[in-house]
């Protein structure tokens, strides 16, 4: 019998509590002490008890780790204030506590719009915090498989971290496929489209870009697995990485910024049979990487 259990069906709770070791989790600020935003009760709006965020300390396979879970039920996971002050408090607590990662469960659809500015000016916090964690040596991993994916400001911050690790059923991207079309129109992108919006956000083009480390199917326990491979895993915060990580997306954007669609870029790729990809267990993309028929690396391109 299949013990397989999905990441992207659980509450954020549900992801926590199976992730780390059983019974290890003790959560700050939780439900009960009622640190809500202070906007949304005004706009006579529903708000929630732990503001749609869950915050502690635990242990990872025996090792102190401290973890943020995103509830995309509430508002999609949307930053506001004090979402964003949590996960601010949780990345300056790392700095006294020195854990071996902290992990960011995350599910959002960017800035609660509710919040406007609040919601901007606390991911740009969020993202300060993240960087002060890293620059101490301390790792910072994202674990992305929430059905709501990782958009907005979250997927910036998403991308300023040391890892990330996705399923091939989670998206991230900078905007939304929602976003995108409005702006753009349906002509520039149809969000309603939805092998379209996976293949182009998925876990699978992530991973095949190099933005993604780990591609892991939609079990909570291939998460974990990637998670304690992770542990005290920092990469090196320096001015020259940044300007090689420009180089990188310089020669990204030379390379493919022609291409119309990702099936496109995967055959520029170097893959086979690009248009299989879509259809690709997580476990046959990380094959095809192994095997050098793609690089799974922005240097290929």
């Amino acid at each position: 019998m299949s013990t397989s259990l999905s990441f992207a069906e659980l509450s954020a709770r549900q992801r926590v509590a199976h992730l780390l070791d059983a019974g290890s989790f003790a959560e700050i600020l939780g439900p009960a002490q009622r640190v809500v935003s202070p906007h949304l009760a005004l706009l006579g709006v529903p708000y929630a008890f732990d503001d749609g965020v869950v915050i502690g300390s635990g242990m990872l396979q025996g090792q102190p780790v401290l973890i943020a879970a995103q509830e995309g039920e509430f508002m999609g996971g949307g930053v506001g204030e004090v979402h964003g002050a949590k996960l601010v408090g949780l990345f300056r607590r790392a700095l006294q506590t020195r854990p071996a990662a902290v992990l960011v469960l995350a599910e959002s659809g960017g800035v609660r719009l509710h919040e406007a500015n609040a919601g901007l000016i606390a991911v740009s916090e969020v993202m300060r915090a993240l960087l002060d964690v890293r620059a101490a040596g301390i790792p910072v991993v994202m674990l992305i498989g929430g059905a709501n994916g990782c958009f907005g400001g979250m997927g910036l911050i998403a991308r300023c971290a040391d890892h990330v690790v996705m399923s091939d059923q989670a998206r991230m991207s900078m905007s939304g496929p929602e976003v995108i079309e409005s702006s753009h129109g349906v002509e520039e992108f149809d969000s309603r489209d939805r092998a379209l919006v996976w293949r182009t956000t998925g876990g699978k083009h992530r991973f095949l870009m190099g933005d993604c480390d780990q591609l892991v199917e939609d079990d909570v326990q291939e998460f974990r697995a990637a998670a304690i491979t992770l542990l005290g895993q920092s990469r090196a915060l320096t001015l020259e990485g940044l300007l090689e990580e420009h180089r990188v997306l310089t020669q990204r954007l030379n390379t493919v910024g022609d291409c119309a669609d990702a099936v496109d870029i995967w055959q520029r790729l170097g893959v086979a049979h690009p248009e299989q990809v879509a259809d690709m267990e997580a476990e046959q993309l990380r094959a095809l990487a192994a095997s050098g028929a793609n690089a799974h690396t922005t240097e290929a391109l």
